[in-house]
């Protein structure tokens, strides 16, 4: 287990952000979801080495069972006899301290690319959102 201690946390608007000596996770958990039992989060990571950008929709396994037993009540999914989310990454325990120390474990352990979606770093430049015409 890693022993990542984050540097700087905290809120940046709707984002909670955790800040690591090897990378910035900004997390969008529900405005009244406590930080400790987050369990169905969207998270956004750039690495500090080369500022590339990662992403994930990180679910605890208690979440993916309460989203299939509802899709059984519900008809979705075949009856919820299946989960799939494009940009999935699955953990035991939830809360934003767990989810990064994941996020830690897999890059200390080399499978960071193989688990999350990497972002295309291209963005348009403010200039082109102007219309000076």
């Amino acid at each position: 287990m890693t022993n990542t201690e984050a540097a700087e946390q905290g809120w940046d608007g709707p984002w909670y952000r955790v800040r690591t000596d090897r990378f910035e996770a900004s997390f969008l958990p529900g405005t009244s979801e406590s930080l400790d039992t987050v369990c169905n989060v969207d998270v956004e990571v750039r690495l500090t080495s080369d500022g590339s950008r990662w992403s994930a929709t990180v679910f605890t396994l208690a979440e993916v069972e309460r989203i299939m037993a509802k899709r059984s009540r519900t008809g979705e999914a075949l009856d919820g006899r299946y989960f799939r989310c494009s940009d999935g990454l699955i953990v035991r325990d939830p809360g934003i301290d767990n989810i990064t120390q994941v996020l830690a474990g897999l890059l200390e352990d080399g499978d960071f690319a193989e688990v999350l979606q990497r972002l295309d770093d291209e963005w348009p430049s403010d200039a082109s959102f102007r219309n000076d015409q």
